[in-house]
Parts: C-alpha cells; sequence; structure tokens
C-alpha cells in the first residue's frame, strides 16, 4: 500500500506546479490538485504504479486542461468577457505586457479547444519539456505519433491564435523537436 504523505510531501509541489501554470487560478488549481490526486489513488488500487512522478504530471496535465475546457463553455453559457492573462513580468513595455498577458490567455482558450491527446502532447512536451520518448512511454504510443500528435496540436494552436496577430520572429512553435 503506498504511503500518501510521503507521496504527497515528494510529488506535490510539481502537481501544484503543473496545475498551476496552465490554470493560472488558485482556486480551480487546488481542485484540480486534489482531483489528481484522488485519481492516483483510484487508480492505484488497479495496478503497481512504478513512477509516481510521471503519473501525477500526466494526471495533473489531464485535470488542468479538462478544467480549462469546463471554463469555456461556462464561459460561452455566461456570454461574459475571457479571462485576461497575467501580465508577463520580462516584459519592458507595458504594451509588451499586456500584449503578453493576452496572448498566455488564448493559449489557454486554444489549448482547452484541442482534442485531448494532442493537448497532452503539447503540454508534456512544449510547458514540461518531456522528451518524445517519456512522452511515449507515458501515454502507450509511438515516438513517432507523438511527433504526429505534436505537430497536429502546433498547427491547430497556430491557425487558433493567428487571430490575434502575426507570429513573433522567434516562433516557439518551430520545429525544436527533442528525439
Amino acid at each position: 500500500m503506498p504511503d500518501w504523505r510521503q507521496i504527497i510531501e515528494q510529488h506535490g509541489p510539481m502537481v501544484w506546479r503543473t496545475i498551476g501554470r496552465l490554470l493560472r487560478h488558485e482556486a480551480d488549481t487546488a481542485d484540480c490538485f486534489q482531483c489528481t490526486f484522488v485519481s492516483a489513488v483510484e487508480l492505484s488500487r488497479l495496478e503497481l504504479i512504478l513512477n509516481w512522478a510521471a503519473l501525477l504530471k500526466r494526471l495533473a496535465t489531464v485535470r488542468a486542461i479538462e478544467c480549462l475546457r469546463q471554463r469555456g463553455r461556462a464561459a460561452a453559457r455566461l456570454r461574459t468577457l475571457p479571462e485576461s492573462g497575467q501580465a508577463d513580468e520580462r516584459a519592458v513595455e507595458p504594451i509588451e505586457a499586456a500584449a503578453a498577458g493576452e496572448l498566455a490567455g488564448r493559449l489557454r482558450q486554444a489549448l482547452a479547444e484541442l482534442d485531448e491527446r494532442p493537448a497532452q502532447v503539447f503540454c508534456l512536451a512544449c510547458l514540461e519539456g518531456f522528451s518524445y520518448q517519456e512522452i511515449a512511454e507515458q501515454l502507450g504510443v509511438t515516438v513517432n505519433h507523438v511527433g504526429v500528435l505534436l505537430n497536429r496540436a502546433k498547427a491547430s494552436l497556430r491557425q487558433r491564435l493567428q487571430a490575434f496577430g502575426p507570429a513573433p520572429a522567434n516562433d516557439q512553435f518551430s520545429t525544436e523537436e527533442k528525439r
């Protein structure tokens, strides 16, 4: 039987950062944090978990994306203005900071609109820094399929974010692949 106190102490901060990076909302982050560990308990009852860090990071990413999707559906029902993103502290000018915050919010919204697998692959590769091999092991697919899913996610995000304006000269979605 797993020692949950030790697992939460060891991996809790990483789970919190993973969720918080996507949601940027403390109450939603706390809810997803709890859901992540509830899912982990349920999975541990069914099978032996060999890599807690990888499992928890994957569950956290899935739960955060689900929360983003729920936010999008709720916003559409209420017809409210979209939530503005946080300003980028690294930006020199206030206009750049505002644009970066708005772009971050639109990226979160676009991620929520992606299909589940491409969104997971994008988050694991581009936000969490996993290699193609690590993602393939996590999702139970081939390394080539990870590349296909990542390219689909990037193409879809590019298309969804084009309405925001021209892509920056240093395109973050270029093919800097980790094989």
